[in-house]
């Protein structure tokens, strides 16, 4: 396993949930973290909270101008990037007819289209630095075999994985190292505001935040000859 101190990564979707749990993570691991969000009150607490180790920059992952910029103040800061987490993701809980056009719009625009953006704008660092760097994306178990009442969300999955299968054969002779997490269930307030409640059946056999963070810091801390395409994990009493 390789050191993290002084890595620079930057993450988005970073003010709740897995994006915060791996932000504290990786700070405690020794990086420099680099916290997008669109919750500015968010983003303050968790300076005051982690210190110099973080920099919040108030972005909206849907335009690829805020995404470029939220990058760039990261290299501009810490002086380098290591690594991107494109976190940042919406989901709603209903049918295909039940759901109205814009919350399917926002989820395509948040989880697909915010994901191109993020990479678009780390990879040319990447590349100019000569010595590679991770792009780790949080998909979602939805995006390897659907899932019931998540149709459109569980497809802006799916491109997230094919995206980044595309990506893998694309950068990996850069030593561009591109890994999907792909969670089932975790309890967080994106889990818990997609229309769910709390009296559900299953809610209780979720993952927490901080078991995903734990995989974001465990592949970010792979030897550089290695890369792990796709990391799959679930509560192990959670049902198929």
């Amino acid at each position: 396993m390789r050191s993290l101190e002084g890595k620079v990564v930057a993450i988005t979707g970073a003010t709740a949930g897995i994006g915060r749990a791996a932000a504290e993570a990786l700070v405690v691991a020794g990086a420099k973290v680099a916290l997008a969000g669109r919750r500015s009150e968010r983003l303050e607490e968790m300076q005051a909270e982690l210190g110099d180790a973080v920099l919040g920059v108030s972005t909206d992952v849907r335009d690829p101008q805020d995404t470029t910029n939220f990058i760039d103040s990261a290299v501009e800061r810490f002086g380098r990037l290591d690594a991107v987490v494109p976190n940042a993701g919406i989901g709603a809980y209903g049918g295909i007819m039940d759901l109205t056009d814009q919350q399917l719009v926002d989820m395509i625009e948040t989880n697909v289209s915010g994901t191109v953006w993020a990479v678009r704008a780390a990879v040319p660092h990447f590349r100019s630095q000569g010595d590679g760097g991770d792009i780790v994306i949080v998909a979602s178990v939805a995006g390897l075999r659907g899932a019931g009442n998540e149709a459109v969300y569980a497809a802006t999955k799916f491109a997230q994985v094919g995206l980044a299968g595309g990506l893998d054969r694309e950068l990996h002779t850069e030593n561009i190292r591109v890994t999907v997490i792909a969670p089932g269930g975790v309890h967080t307030e994106f889990a818990m505001g997609a229309g769910r409640t709390e009296d559900m059946p299953g809610l209780a056999n979720m993952l927490r935040p901080d078991n995903v963070a734990h995989a974001i810091v465990t592949v970010l801390s792979q030897p550089p000859t290695m890369r792990t395409l796709l990391w799959s994990m679930r509560h192990v009493t959670e049902a198929d």
